[in-house]
């Protein structure tokens, strides 16, 4: 029997909890990990409904867009609709997990499943992160370097856009002299010994740092292992917000809204008027007005987001198209997109999509 744990570690190890922004709350928020698991239920809400439906369908685990607690409780008494839900869930032994910004931040996450419903094409991110990246150096005789490289590359380093197992090396003399308690690979307890060793430095995410360290240590064949870890601040164009991709051909500024409305199944899309040809798109899933500027420095026609405010329109300049379609309706194959996840490592596991519309802006 699978347990909690299992499922959020699979998750996890696809979208760390590491990428999340600094005011979200991704993550388990309630129940034990260790707990087993029956059936999951995945939402983009963890409501009071989304709790009895899983009551209903017998699921012990409630995997949510959107965290269920943003701040910190400071009384649990069902004065509100969280505290409500957090009881509900806790007297009903419902675990409740949230992967939000990390999901969003990540290439192959919510922004991409909302391009590929759109499909769109030659994806990239529309705003990459920095400081996301690390790069590892260390030294190793040369008889060696084969066998730490790929300890290394087998843990996730070494991976620079559309390229794997990328690494620099160079052969030099590297010094040392044992101590009494030491137990050298090479070299005579008490004696000055050169060695002939490989520089090997691999680029690597942050998120994984401490598996590095561990494979480092693991493969390397000498007791004192050296090695140096030096942030970088290049640009990770596998992590960032929002998404930038094409359309298989242009389209006018009415055929994409009618477009748009129907892919998306929408009732209603808030946008401003643009009367140029629409052929790059940008867009981000939920609340995106803060990549507005991004999105035109693109050099797209288009931005699909949500949760723009009135002033925030005018930003558009008439350089392309903003194209609010809600934050619910922008997100709504977040559902399909973790339950694949889990799958994909449990294939005979009962992950169920939520039916329970979560939505709380109703149109008329």
């Amino acid at each position: 029997m699978n347990t909690i744990k299992d499922i959020i570690d699979c998750l996890s190890n696809w979208a760390p909890l590491s990428l999340q922004e600094s005011y979200d709350n991704a993550g388990l928020i309630v129940g034990n990990p260790h707990s087993e698991v029956s059936k999951v239920l995945v939402t983009l809400d963890a409501t009071e409904a989304v709790i009895d439906e899983a009551i209903q369908k017998k699921c012990n685990l409630v995997i949510a867009h959107h965290p269920i607690v943003f701040k910190g409780l400071t009384k649990i008494n069902g004065s509100n609709y969280v505290e409500r839900v957090i009881i509900k869930a806790i007297k009903n032994d419902i675990a409740i997990y949230a992967i939000h910004t990390n999901l969003d931040n990540m290439l192959t996450g919510v922004n991409n499943k909302i391009a590929k419903v759109l499909g769109l094409q030659n994806l990239s991110i529309l705003e990459p992160k920095t400081h996301t990246l690390g790069k590892l150096i260390t030294y190793v005789p040369s008889a060696h370097q084969a066998i730490v490289k790929e300890a290394l590359f087998k843990v996730g380093a070494g991976k620079i856009g559309n390229y794997d197992r990328c690494s620099f090396s160079v052969q030099g003399a590297g010094t040392f002299r044992a101590g009494e308690l030491g137990n050298p690979f090479v070299g005579k307890i008490g004696e000055t010994h050169t060695e002939t060793e490989d520089r090997v430095e691999v680029i690597y995410p942050l998120h994984i740092e401490s598996q590095l360290v561990a494979a480092l240590k693991q493969a390397h064949p000498y007791e004192e292992v050296p090695y140096e870890l030096v942030a970088i601040r290049n640009v990770n164009p596998e992590i960032g917000s929002g998404m930038l991709g094409e359309l298989p051909e242009e389209m006018s500024s009415a055929s994409f809204l009618a477009w748009l409305k129907k892919t998306m199944e929408l009732s209603i899309i808030r946008y401003t008027p643009f009367s140029g040809a629409i052929k790059k798109v940008a867009l981000c899933g939920g609340a995106g007005s803060f990549l507005i500027k991004q999105a035109i420095r693109s050099g797209a026609q288009a931005f699909i987001t949500a949760d723009v405010k009135y002033h925030e329109f005018f930003d558009a300049e008439q350089s392309l198209m903003i194209a609010d379609i809600g934050h619910y309706e922008s997100e709504i194959f977040t559902k399909e997109l973790i339950s694949k996840q889990i799958l994909d490592f449990f294939p005979t596991f009962a992950v169920l999509l939520s039916e329970t519309n979560t939505n709380p802006i109703k149109y008329h």
